[in-house]
């Protein structure tokens, strides 16, 4: 392999990458864009629920048990309907997602110590939100009747009620369960898979289409040459933008940045390995870039999105589609990324997932190499 071959090879594609406006405007563009659309539009978090109201008795008794759902961040009384069918037809049009029915003998059971029971509806079009809805529902719930059972022990003078067991809870690496602390370092491996794979899959294949695949076959350059240098400025066009969704993520986003650069450079470089050889791949076997870019899309962004950890758990899906997720390859290096910004655990803990990356490196460069070698020959 001769260096100055290869570096003329990489100054070529640079060339044609800079007279590209499309490859500029992917390569700046689609890095910003997709960073505010996951980082803003992709939430877990469940607030500010609407909730409707059936207040049968509007005594003083319901209105403070209603006012603790009106003091939550994670629900909103939006209305208080006059009549059980209003309060239906509500959860029918979508007006809202939980409806709470307060009985008419809600303070006389309270006075006499009965168990009162309050009805509450929850819409399950939305199953997360129903359920979550749900939890919290009965979490407001079991906090009034706490209250509730402490007045009635202390009109007694029974003195304050000592509960036997407690729990002090305490939530590390991201204190205040934000969603977005989660998503962003996901976001990193999603821009990675799809910008490195998208943009490497037009390189052979636009030699293919505009006939100068044949005049660089008949240079003295060799296959290996024309791959290494294609790929070159590739790999640091993806450290550049990996490096400025990880500066959005911290300085924009206030997510925290925990582990080691050199940790998170090299796992980078291991996945950009990766995605740039099976663009690379894709661009070879397809030989036309409408085809190569279709072909690179649905190949990585589908598995990166659906089977990477981004959105759904792994260790929750079945047990065929986890078996499934260990050939994608951005399941390890989400995992990294995860690690390396909220945890800063040291390489050795993940030290498998390193591995996996590795692993992709060299089957997909061997396969590319292999398959671009049979195309010339």
């Amino acid at each position: 392999m001769n260096w100055n071959r290869l570096c003329a090879m990489a100054r070529k594609e640079m060339i044609q990458i800079r007279r590209d406006a499309r490859s500029i405007g992917i390569v700046i563009a689609m890095p910003i864009v997709m960073m505010f659309a996951f980082g803003y539009g992709v939430s877990f978090d469940t607030k500010h629920i609407p909730l409707y109201v059936y207040d049968q008795e509007k005594s003083q008794q319901s209105q403070d048990f209603l006012k603790r759902f009106q003091a939550s961040v994670y629900f909103k009384v939006v209305k208080t309907v006059a009549s059980y069918p209003e309060l239906v037809q509500a959860i029918d049009k979508g007006d809202c997602q939980i409806g709470l029915v307060v009985p008419p003998d809600f303070s006389r059971k309270l006075r006499s110590g009965q168990k009162v029971s309050i009805q509450a509806i929850f819409d399950g079009t939305d199953s997360n939100s129903a359920s979550l809805g749900m939890s919290y529902t009965e979490a407001v719930a079991q906090a009034h009747s706490q209250q509730l059972q402490l007045e009635w022990l202390q009109g007694r003078g029974q003195g304050e009620a000592r509960l036997p067991l407690s729990v002090d809870a305490r939530t590390w690496f991201n204190e205040n369960l934000e969603s977005m602390v989660t998503i962003v370092p996901g976001v990193v491996a999603m821009v990675m898979a799809v910008v490195g794979t998208f943009l490497t899959s037009l390189t052979v294949a636009r030699e293919w289409e505009r006939g100068t695949m044949e005049q660089l076959i008949s240079t003295p350059v060799t296959p290996l040459e024309i791959m290494l240098g294609k790929l070159a400025p590739y790999v640091a066009i993806g450290l550049a933008d990996t490096t400025l969704c990880a500066i959005m993520g911290v300085w924009w986003f206030g997510v925290p940045f925990r582990g080691h650069i050199w940790v998170f450079l090299l796992s980078t470089f291991l996945f950009l390995t990766v995605v740039l050889s099976l663009g690379y791949f894709f661009s070879v076997v397809a030989k036309t870039q409408l085809a190569a870019s279709q072909i690179s899309l649905i190949a990585t962004f589908l598995p990166a999105f659906l089977l990477s950890g981004f959105v759904y758990p792994i260790d929750q899906m079945p047990a065929m589609v986890q078996g499934i997720t260990h050939i994608v390859p951005a399941r390890y290096y989400m995992a990294i990324l995860r690690n390396v910004f909220l945890k800063g655990s040291p390489v050795l803990t993940m030290w498998q997932d390193f591995l996996g990356l590795a692993i992709f490196a060299a089957l997909l460069g061997l396969a590319a190499t292999r398959v671009f070698r049979k195309k010339l020959a």
